[in-house]
């Protein structure tokens, strides 16, 4: 092997680099990892919830709103047609 190698160890443990704590250290920083993943665990899920809830929300606005337009393209379809014509006439002015 390498002449130079050191007995050092490259990936020191948290009792070595903390100047040796020892298990209660560890155990103190293992209860707070803990406490945040729970708390964090708890945050993900109330933003589920409400992300869920906001989803359903908008569906159903959307089915609502496409039924609208359905109905309204079935009652006055040059009107539509019309509409349609104009706002690609407008569009694609804009993206000369």
């Amino acid at each position: 092997m390498n002449a130079e190698t050191s007995t050092e160890n490259p990936f020191p443990t948290s009792t070595e680099s903390s100047g040796g704590t020892g298990a209660a250290g560890l155990n103190g920083e293992a209860s707070r990892v803990r406490r945040m993943a729970q708390s964090l665990h708890e945050a993900v899920d109330s933003l589920e919830q409400k992300i869920g809830s906001g989803s359903e929300r908008v569906m159903g606005l959307q089915e609502e709103y496409g039924n609208m337009a359905r109905d309204q393209v079935r009652a006055n379809p040059l009107a539509a047609l019309g509409v349609a014509f104009a706002a690609g006439f407008i569009v694609a002015r804009i993206l000369r």
